[in-house]
């Protein structure tokens, strides 16, 4: 099974101060067509939770947006608790990489997928 990115969406998305805390839906689906052309360069399958505000927020091809129904981070957890192949998850929440990788899952920054400038 290949390799699947899990991305902490509040997270990735707060990791650049661009004003995304007055539309917090409308990051998460910015971040979501970026990662969609993401998917289409590298074939990576993608995960993207989802929180609060940005929750309702639609896959696209080459993303799944799955919203929390409570903590993202919780949901995160669960996910690799059960997924049955490799993970990443994308986050720089420090409390959140411990816990997923104690449960065998690879923790990369948001700037992989998510760089200032993009």
């Amino acid at each position: 099974m290949d390799e699947l990115l899990l991305v902490d969406g509040a997270n990735v998305v707060g990791s650049v101060p661009d004003g995304w805390w007055r539309d917090r839906r409308g990051a998460a689906e910015r971040l979501r067509d970026h990662l969609a052309g993401h998917t289409e360069r590298t074939g990576a399958s993608v995960v993207l939770v989802v929180e609060g505000a940005a929750r309702g927020v639609e896959s696209v091809p080459g993303v799944t947006v799955e919203s929390a129904p409570g903590s993202g981070d919780d949901h995160i957890v669960a996910f690799v608790e059960r997924a049955e192949g490799p993970v990443v998850v994308v986050t720089a929440d420090r409390e959140l990489r411990r816990r997923v990788e104690a449960l065998g899952a690879r923790c990369v920054g948001p700037r992989t997928v998510w760089p200032p400038g993009r």
